[in-house]
C-alpha cells in the first residue's frame, strides 16, 4: 500500500473544505477526517500482514533530499492517533458556529496533514518541513477564532509562533550539520554516523530545544497555558491532543538513536526535568480558578512524566510512554471538551462561577467523572496502563524517581477532584444547565469507550509498538 495515500487524503480534503463553503465545510472536513481514519486502519492491515510500508522518491538532487516515508509499528500507532482523534475534534465543534468555517476547517485538515507527514517522514528535512507546516495552521486557528482579548490573543499566540520556531532552527542546524558528515537526510544514513561525543551533545541539545519547547518540559513550558486558555476548544484540542505527542515521538525516533552515547550521559537529569514538571504542573494546577487553565497545567504534569520514561532508556520506559501518549491523547481531548460544552452554556470558564450541574445533568457529571478518573490513572483506564509502565522503568533506575513521578497520580487525583466537587456539586448556578446533546453524548462515549476498552485489553497496541521499540533501543545500545 502506497502509504502517501494518507497524505493526499488529509491535503485534498483540506481544499475540498475550502472550496465546499461555509455550510458544507464541518461536514467535509468529516467525512474526510473519517476516510484518512478509515485509511489508516487499512494501512494498519497490510503492516500486520508483513508488508513494507514504505515511499520514496528522489526530491531534491542538491542537497540530496528525498520524499520518504516509511510506517513501522510505532508511526502507525501515532498516525491511528492522530487520524482518529482528527474526526472526533471536528464532530465536537458542530455545536460550534465559526466566522469563516470553511477556512477553519481547512486549517484543521491541513494541520492534521502535517502532523501525519512529521510521524511518517524517514527524511530529515522532509521530516523539519512537515515539522514547521504544523505551526502555521494552529497559529492562525489560535489567532482568529481564539478566546478572550484580542490583544492579548495575539500576544500569546505570536510567543508560542516564536518560541516554537527558534527551537526548531536549531533543529535544522542541526541536520544540515550531519548532512555535510552522511551526504543524505536519509534517517538510516543518520543513524549510521559516527559522530564524537562532543558532536552528540550539541546535535542532542539542539534536539532538545526544539522538542522541549513543543511538549513543553519546563522551563520551556512559559507559552503552554496562555495559548491552551486563549486558543478556541478544537485548537487546545489538537496542541494537547497530538501536536504535542510530535515532541514526545521525535525524542524516541530521532534524537535518542542518533545521539546514544548523549542522552545516556545525561539521563538522570533529563528523567529529573521530567519529573520536576510532573510536580510542578500539579502545584500550580491545584491554584488554578480557570478551567481550561488548570487542565493545561494538568498536561504539563502528564506529559512531565512522559518524557521521563523516555529518558529511562528501558523498553518499559519506551513503551509506556507511548502507552501514556496515545491515552493522554483521548483524555485530554475528552476534558477540554467538557470544558467546552460548561462554556456553552454558562459562557464562562472561572471555576467559582460554576456548581451544581450534577443535579441538573446527571449523564453530563457521570461521564465527566468517568473522564477524571481517567486522567488520575484509575485501574481499568488506559492511562493506568500506561503510567504504571512508566512508573516501574522509573523504579529500575531509582525508585525516589518512581516515588516523586507518582505524585502526578497522587496530586493530580486531589486537584481532579477538587474541580469536579467546584464545578459539578455544591449551590446550583443560577442559570439552567441543560443537558448534553447526542452530538455530545456521542463524542464523550467513543472517548471513554477507547479508554475503557484499551484499558482493559492495551495488548494490540503493546504488540503494535513493542518491536519498533526493540529496534530503537538496539540502534541506542550500538555502542556501550
Amino acid at each position: 500500500m502506497n502509504v502517501s495515500l494518507i497524505l493526499i487524503i488529509l491535503l485534498v480534503g483540506a481544499f475540498a473544505t475550502y472550496f465546499a463553503g461555509d455550510k458544507l465545510a464541518s461536514k467535509v472536513a468529516l467525512f474526510f477526517g473519517l476516510a484518512s481514519l478509515g485509511c489508516s486502519l487499512v494501512l494498519l492491515n497490510h503492516f500486520n500482514l508483513g508488508e513494507n510500508i514504505s515511499f520514496i522518491n528522489q526530491w531534491i538532487n542538491q542537497p540530496n533530499v528525498s520524499f520518504a516515508l516509511h510506517a513501522d509499528g510505532l508511526s502507525i500507532a501515532m498516525l491511528l492517533l492522530t487520524t482518529a482523534l482528527t474526526p472526533i475534534i471536528i464532530f465536537t465543534s458542530f455545536g460550534n458556529d465559526y466566522k469563516n468555517a470553511k477556512a477553519f476547517y481547512a486549517l484543521i485538515l491541513f494541520m492534521a496533514f502535517a502532523m501525519v507527514g512529521t510521524f511518517l517522514a524517514s527524511d530529515g528535512l522532509l521530516y523539519y518541513i512537515f515539522w514547521e507546516l504544523a505551526l502555521i495552521p494552529i497559529y492562525f486557528i489560535a489567532l482568529i477564532w481564539g478566546n478572550g482579548d484580542a490583544e492579548e490573543r495575539k500576544k500569546a499566540v505570536v510567543k508560542f509562533f516564536i518560541y516554537t520556531l527558534a527551537g526548531s532552527l536549531f533543529m535544522l542546524v542541526a541536520f544540515v550539520y550531519m548532512y555535510q558528515k552522511a551526504g543524505s537526510f536519509l534517517i538510516e544514513d543518520l543513524y549510521n554516523l559516527d559522530l564524537t561525543v562532543n558532536e552528540q551533545i550539541w546535535i542532542f541539545a539542539a534536539f532538545f530545544l526544539a522538542y522541549a519547547i513543543k511538549i513543553p518540559l519546563i522551563p520551556f513550558h512559559t507559552w503552554q497555558a496562555n495559548v491552551y486558555q486563549k486558543a478556541p476548544a478544537v485548537g487546545t484540542m489538537l496542541l494537547s491532543g497530538i501536536m504535542l505527542k510530535m515532541g514526545l515521538y521525535s525524542v524516541i525516533r530521532w534524537q535518542l538513536p542518533i545521539t546514544p552515547l548523549a542522552a545516556k550521559g545525561h539521563s538522570t537529569i533529563l528523567i529529573s526535568l521530567g519529573i520536576a514538571g510532573v510536580i510542578y504542573g500539579s502545584i500550580v494546577a491545584l491554584r488554578q480558578k480557570d478551567l481550561k487553565k488548570l487542565l493545561a497545567y494538568s498536561s504539563l504534569a502528564h506529559v512531565g512524566l512522559i518524557a521521563a520514561g523516555t529518558y529511562t532508556l528501558t523498553l518499559d520506559g519506551l513503551r509506556g510512554a507511548v502507552l501514556q501518549m496515545i491515552a493522554h491523547g483521548f483524555v485530554v481531548v475528552g476534558l477540554f471538551f467538557i470544558s467546552e460544552i460548561i462554556f456553552r452554556r454558562y459562557e464562562t470558564r472561572a471555576i467559582a462561577e460554576m456548581g451544581g450541574i450534577r443535579t441538573q445533568t446527571p449523564k453530563f457529571a457521570s461521564m465527566f467523572m468517568i473522564l477524571v478518573l481517567a486522567s488520575v490513572a484509575l485501574p481499568t483506564t488506559f492511562n493506568f496502563v500506561g503510567e504504571f509502565t512508566v512508573l516501574y522503568s522509573l523504579s529500575q533506575i531509582n525508585v525516589w524517581f518512581a516515588l516523586l513521578g507518582g505524585t502526578t497520580i497522587i496530586l493530580g487525583a486531589y486537584y481532579m477532584l477538587k474541580m469536579y466537587q467546584q464545578v459539578m456539586l455544591g449551590e446550583t448556578n443560577t442559570k439552567p444547565f441543560a443537558e448534553v446533546t447526542f452530538q455530545e453524548g456521542l463524542a464523550l462515549v467513543i472517548i471513554i469507550a477507547v479508554l475503557f476498552f484499551f484499558g482493559m485489553y492495551p495488548k494490540p497496541i503493546t504488540d503494535l509498538i513493542t518491536p519498533s521499540l526493540e529496534n530503537i533501543l538496539t540502534q541506542i545500545n550500538r555502542i556501550k
